[in-house]
């Protein structure tokens, strides 16, 4: 199966487990989409992601809190939540206003290990 496939699939799976997420995206860290389920302007929330990945690493190795896992963005319409999946793709979940943010964090968390497992068999295309 193809790698934007294999994501896209991981993707649907984690809107059946959280019935709250508008959907998601997974870009590479250098900011490419490599598949989505969003509409709209996919590119430019990749290259958002891409950055705010990087501070994201940076704040944590700078702050001494080890290794990045998440952040989650917090506004008046629902949430933005970024997950590193493996060494080079970021997973974004957006989600409405009311999701159970532990369900996400947990359920975010275990789609991005499938997304790092998934790309660390399969080349990310260019």
């Amino acid at each position: 199966m193809e790698l934007r496939e294999e994501v896209r699939r991981e993707m649907a799976l984690l809107r059946e487990r959280i019935p709250d997420v508008d959907g998601s995206i997974a870009s590479s860290v250098d900011g490419l989409t490599v598949a989505s389920d969003l509409n709209g302007e996919t590119e430019q929330i990749g290259a958002l992601s891409s950055a705010l990945l990087a501070l994201s690493r940076r704040m944590t190795g700078m702050t001494g809190k080890g290794a990045f896992e998440e952040t989650l963005i917090s506004g008046t319409n629902g949430y933005a939540a970024l997950y590193t999946a493996g060494p080079t793709i970021v997973l974004t979940v957006l989600a409405r206003p009311g999701t159970n943010l532990g369900l996400l964090r947990l359920e975010g968390r275990r789609t991005a290990a499938r997304l790092a497992a998934i790309t660390s068999h399969t080349s990310t295309p260019q």
